[in-house]
């Protein structure tokens, strides 16, 4: 049995995973899709203090709180940053890394460096909190979209200035694999490898745990089993 820990990318909740949690379940692994502050049953703690640090120390938690070993850590879009960080903090808790259509940073860099164009996003909102982009994240399906949007809040934009502070050395040493939407991803998706890292290519826009959860959780077995 493995532990996955899915941590949902900016604007979202941990609810975004609730058609892939089931099926990791049923494989007979332990799941947990947490929120981040500011988040789903978090949102009331939403301010403008609220960063990348707060949502690393969110996620160091709950490793140390679950006491959790050999998880597979899994990080969707904005949370490639956050999880980045919580494996060269915890490297002995962490068995794989697996980004989903993910920001992968380097030291030092902040999601501005990574993916330049929310500057734009940060400009247009004028203040301290940015609501959700444009579009649905490739999410075509009516009913799709009409589940997706309730779940969606503003995203304090603290997130996207603070640089994140990685062990490289750590991380190189930890299994990585990469998971690509290659349909209807948002323009200025990142698309660095680290070294050594698998790359797989899925047919879906961004949000891909909701629009292909199976071929997604498919894809997380294959990951942690590998």
């Amino acid at each position: 049995m493995k532990t996955f820990l899915l941590v949902h990318g900016a604007w979202h909740s941990g609810r975004v995973w609730d058609r892939v949690v089931p099926l990791l379940t049923e494989a007979g692994h332990r799941v947990l899709a947490p929120s981040l502050t500011g988040h789903g049953d978090k949102e009331h703690l939403l301010g403008p203090d609220v960063g990348l640090d707060t949502h690393v120390a969110d996620v160091l938690a709950v490793l140390a709180d679950e006491d959790l070993t050999d998880v597979v850590l899994v990080g969707h879009s904005y949370a490639g940053m956050v999880i980045s960080a919580v494996a060269g903090l915890a490297p002995e808790r962490v068995s794989a890394l697996v980004y989903v259509d993910a920001m992968i940073p380097a030291d030092g860099e902040s999601v501005l460096d990574v993916m330049p164009f929310t500057q734009g996003l940060i400009d247009a909102a004028g203040g301290w909190r940015i609501p959700p982009m444009g579009g649905d994240f490739g999410v075509t399906d009516p009913a799709d979209v009409e589940w997706l949007r309730p779940m969606l809040s503003d995203e304090p934009v603290r997130c996207f200035q603070q640089p994140v502070s990685l062990d490289e050395a750590a991380l190189a040493a930890i299994p990585r694999t990469c998971v690509h939407c290659v349909g209807d991803a948002p323009e200025g998706v990142a698309r660095r490898v680290p070294p050594g890292a698998r790359v797989w290519e899925l047919r879906s826009g961004h949000d891909c745990m909701v629009t292909v959860p199976g071929e997604l959780s498919g894809l997380l077995l294959k990951a942690a089993s590998a």
